[in-house]
């Protein structure tokens, strides 16, 4: 049986309140909580979709193994009004909210493979002071949304969602010993992201035979696809993090634009084989070559392949690498 258990940690003496979701708790908390709440989730399956949308919430659970939220909202289904879902109504979590932290939870969205249902969130984003710690996010096409959207969409309605027209404010995160899968841009937005010890699994999305060669090989997907607003000076900082997956060789990208400011580094990260020579892709966004930020520090791995990089990606020195620290990123 499923047990929600909040506890209010700024009492003198809390006793654990009873709820049968995760919604209902989230629900029981005053729009203008100022003290520190705790929901503990016992073992076992939650359904999304879940909104958190109050302040100063730690979300935890037993481990992600045992301890799992779960949806299947893709963005292919057509709903009642004729009109696509769409990759911003897909989510299984939606975190609006700030000073939140979610701990030993697996939040996921099995919808399926990008290809067959479209973009599916695992986990929407979207505030300050955000953590997440020893969590598993798995999804298939955009997995994980940190937000906020960037100022336009491309196609009219292609931002319909929570927060189509709200304010784009750039919220800091925090990613720790996380398990991350997708495919196509499974890390992407415009959020201050650090991920720390983290993997990030790139997961093949068909049985067609596969070729070792660069020049031929099928492209399986992309690490991130960062939207960093302009003038901000991170984007995406990945930090002792290993890149893994059972896509074949050289069939991964690290990363490409979403809008032409994007900035996304790994540090000391440990690539797999599936990464391609190239490392990065523009999106065909040639113009934005002198304002995008693609670079690495010490890259390991047989997907490190240097001195391949693509032209408009770059190393870091030593001396600018010093300045990617976690307090100076989420200070900022």
């Amino acid at each position: 049986m499923l047990n929600v258990e909040l506890i209010y940690l700024g009492q003198e003496d809390p006793f654990p309140q009873e709820f049968s979701s995760i919604q209902e708790a989230v629900d029981s908390i005053p729009e203008d909580n100022e003290v520190p709440v705790l929901i503990r989730l016992s073992p076992g399956v939650y359904e999304g979709p879940i909104t958190i949308n109050k302040p100063y919430v730690t979300l935890e659970g037993d481990s992600p193994e045992t301890t799992r939220i779960t949806g299947r909202l893709g963005a292919f289904e057509i709903l009642e009004d004729g009109i696509k879902r769409g990759t911003f109504r897909t989510q299984t979590v939606f975190i609006d909210t700030h000073d939140f932290t979610a701990r030993n939870i697996t939040f996921e969205n099995a919808a399926g493979f990008g290809r067959l249902a479209g973009q599916a969130l695992a986990l929407y984003v979207d505030g300050d002071h955000i953590t997440f710690d020893h969590c598993h996010l798995l999804a298939s096409q955009d997995t994980l949304f940190a937000a906020p959207l960037p100022p336009k969409e491309v196609e009219p309605g292609g931002f319909r969602g929570p927060k189509e027209f709200a304010p784009r404010n750039v919220g800091r995160h925090y990613y720790k010993d996380c398990f991350i899968r997708g495919d196509v841009d499974f890390i992407f937005g415009g959020a201050t992201a650090y991920f720390e010890n983290c993997e990030l699994f790139s997961q093949k999305t068909d049985d067609e035979p596969a070729s070792n060669d660069p020049d031929t090989q099928k492209i399986y997907g992309y690490v991130t696809a960062a939207s960093t607003p302009e003038g901000r000076p991170f984007g995406f900082v990945f930090d002792h993090c290993r890149l893994t997956g059972n896509c074949p060789d050289n069939s991964c990208y690290l990363g490409r634009p979403w809008r032409e400011y994007a900035k996304v580094v790994f540090l000391n990260c440990e690539m797999g084989p599936h990464i391609r020579p190239e490392g990065w892709h523009d999106w065909g966004k040639d113009f934005a070559h002198d304002t995008i930020l693609f670079a690495e520090y010490h890259s390991t791995g047989p997907g490190a392949h240097p001195g391949k990089r693509a032209a408009f990606s770059r190393q870091l020195t030593d001396e600018e690498a010093a300045a990617y620290t976690i307090d100076h990123i989420l200070s900022t």
